[in-house]
């Protein structure tokens, strides 16, 4: 069951609807996910649930993320910089 959930989250990841969406989320699942606890991937599937639009403008900084999301949006931004040049 819980193989289930990791398959469902990395295609949820991997195919938002927005290419730049896709690279910041697929990657960060890809390498994480496995390694979550219950909590954070219950963060993580409640970050697949919000929109593309608003996802992007919280990582690019041009709105605020809501306060529950703040920590899962700050490791994406990190592992998303720690990946510059190898895209």
């Amino acid at each position: 069951m819980m193989q289930e959930r990791l398959k469902r989250m990395k295609m949820r990841s991997w195919r938002r609807g927005t290419k730049e969406m896709d690279l910041v989320l697929g990657p960060y699942a890809d390498a994480h996910l496995e390694r979550m606890s219950p909590q954070e991937l219950d963060a993580f599937e409640a970050i697949l649930a919000e929109q593309d639009q608003d996802l992007m403008a919280w990582v690019l900084g041009h709105k605020p993320a809501p306060e529950a999301h703040l920590p899962l949006i700050a490791r994406l931004l990190a592992f998303a910089e720690a990946r510059k040049g190898r895209i």
